[in-house]
């Protein structure tokens, strides 16, 4: 059976993967720069337009028609440029594909220049399109921008010195030094944008490397059978993984951050924390907790660890920062059956050869007691006690049949007398013995709807799972005296596979028990050995029947009454091709 609830976080942790996975642009801070760019000659070019109604009363200007075009023209072209253009910027080796921006810029620029009869010089305006083209651009684009300036600047400075309009000397000197600069600004600005890309780059790949090694710790914290908490010096837990929230007795969509203090019955785990906070060091601590909605005390272990590094607490800094102490629990119930499990699986391989050694004597004994039934005559008493020999003698057997197929791979699936049961009969035979057994006799309420179906199965191995779960639903019962407090229902549904509850109105089960019914040597019980409701699921399995736990509501005298039901629904088909099993593999 699926948890609906693990799928839906599950996909909704993928979702928010698959969103920090987006693939960002490294190139970022070049796009905003190019649109950027792009608007500032839009504005570049409404100036030099403004600029002119001063000057045309001034009268500085010389071909002010011409001059006016001009700044009409560059306008226009870079209002369409920056409305048709794209959002990111051109490649940047050098190509045509660079002239409605640097070449426009250029020639625009140059033709005021030339146009100009006053003081006013536009040639510091030919350091925008060096600049573009050094920042995203190429190398060699950008030297051949910066070469391209400074020879129109030497050709301004020529044509000046033919009509004789400025000084020759000091004329060229200026254009020298200042090209000499465009050369310098333009090979340093494409090395400084070239190492920001490099940066841009590696800082991007380190985030996502970042974000990755984040959502594994997060699979893998959220998967841990353990719990995880991570507490802040205030006790507000930052971040709890589901298997702490089941602990705490919170859901699983439980609002983080929450404070400890808002539940008494927590006030162990606040102290071992504090201590932990208190000392700088880890704790290890076995604690009882009160889970929220539950009346019982939690036994849990609990390991503190703290952050190595950590920051002034101060009101200005952010609280990530803070010294976190992370906090793993561990359920007892569950450190003991495992400790349980070791033990009786370093059990296992002498209990499989005492078997062995058992099989031996008791094939004497079965055999000695065939023997003094024929010596004995008919005498009704010493025959009565021969009977009741023979009868524990197999029992004894089958014990050790059952012994032998979970300690080893022993009985292969040949071996396997599977037949087609009556279900109704089945089920009625041994409600019979199993209440004749009791002292005084079990009362149970008989609902059976399977009549005529016939299932998969044999009979003695559907007398031990029944008799198992009879004997677990009668153990937890509850203390009414009526036969509607345990009841074995039947069904089979047209077209459906039959079916078998056994329901008794017991207290419901705590998650912790309910997450490890079906596992071996597993009981919520000391002195039993968790092995029933094992054996139950493994021989339902070697039928290809499933069994499932379930809370349900069922009517009785008293009126709809809560208990605890066990289902199993069982295959459709003949006898034959049985599937293997784990008990029929497993090895201890």
């Amino acid at each position: 059976m699926l948890n609906t609830t693990s799928m839906h976080a599950d996909a909704a942790f993928a979702a928010e993967a698959s969103a920090r996975q987006a693939p960002e642009d490294p190139d970022l801070p070049f796009t905003r720069l190019w649109r950027g760019f792009l608007t500032g000659r839009v504005l570049i070019a409404a100036a030099l337009l403004l600029l002119q109604l001063p000057l045309l009363r001034m009268r500085l200007q010389g071909d002010t028609a011409l001059v006016w075009l001009v700044c009409m023209g560059y306008l226009g072209l870079t209002l369409l440029v920056r409305l048709t253009a794209s959002p990111h910027p051109p490649e940047p080796r050098a190509g045509m594909h660079w002239l409605p921006v640097i070449g426009v810029d250029i020639a625009a620029i140059s033709l005021l220049q030339s146009l100009q009869t006053g003081p006013l010089n536009y040639s510091a305006l030919l350091a925008i399109p060096i600049l573009i083209s050094a920042v995203l651009g190429s190398l060699m684009l950008a030297l051949a921008t910066t070469a391209s300036v400074t020879l129109l600047a030497l050709a301004w400075v020529a044509w000046q010195d033919l009509h004789g309009s400025t000084d020759t000397t000091q004329a060229y000197y200026q254009a020298g030094f200042a090209c000499a600069g465009y050369f310098a600004v333009a090979y340093l600005t494409h090395e400084l944008a070239r190492r920001v890309r490099r940066e841009r780059v590696l800082a991007l790949h380190n985030r996502r490397s970042a974000q990755t090694q984040e959502q594994v710790n997060a699979l893998v914290i959220s998967h841990l059978g353990e719990g995880v908490l991570v507490i802040d010096s205030r006790f507000h837990v930052r971040q709890a993984n589901p298997s702490a929230l089941r602990l705490l007795g919170l859901p699983e969509s439980q609002p983080q951050p929450f404070a400890l203090r808002q539940h008494a019955g927590w006030q162990r785990l606040q102290d071992a924390v504090a201590q932990s906070f208190a000392q700088d060091q880890p704790v290890s601590a076995s604690v009882h907790l009160q889970a929220l909605g539950q009346e019982g005390m939690t036994g849990l272990h609990l390991r503190t660890w703290l952050t190595e590094v950590a920051a002034p607490q101060d009101a200005e800094e952010p609280a990530l920062l803070q010294q976190l102490c992370v906090v793993f629990l561990h359920d007892l119930r569950e450190m003991e059956a495992r400790l349980r499990t070791e033990k009786l699986a370093s059990m296992g391989r002498m209990s499989a050869a005492v078997a062995h050694e058992i099989r031996n004597p008791l094939a004497a004994i079965t055999q000695a007691n065939a023997l003094l039934a024929e010596d004995l005559g008919t005498d009704p008493a010493q025959q009565q006690l021969c009977r009741i020999v023979g009868q524990n003698a197999e029992r004894l057997a089958r014990i050790v049949e059952d012994v032998l197929n979970i300690a080893r791979a022993q009985q292969h699936i040949g071996e396997t007398h599977a037949g087609l049961l009556d279900l109704d009969q089945q089920v009625a035979q041994v409600c019979r013995e199993w209440q004749e057994q009791g002292t005084p006799a079990h009362r149970v309420q008989l609902l059976l709807e399977a009549r005529g179906q016939h299932v998969v199965f044999d009979g003695e191995h559907l007398r031990r799972i029944l008799v198992n779960l009879l004997d677990n639903a009668q153990r937890y019962r509850s203390s009414a005296d009526d036969a509607h407090a345990l009841q074995i229902t039947t069904g089979a549904p047209a077209g459906g596979q039959a079916w078998l509850q056994v329901w008794s109105d017991g207290a419901a089960l705590e998650p912790t028990v309910q997450r490890h019914l079906f596992e071996p040597f597993f009981s919520s019980e000391s002195r039993s050995s968790g092995l029933g409701l094992y054996i139950c699921r493994e021989l339902c399995q070697r039928y290809d029947a499933d069994i499932s736990y379930q809370r349900l509501s069922r009517p009785t005298p008293r009126g709809p009454v809560e208990g605890n039901a066990f289902s199993i629904v069982f295959r459709a088909g003949s006898a034959s091709a049985l599937p293997a099993t784990l008990f029929d593999q497993i090895v201890v």
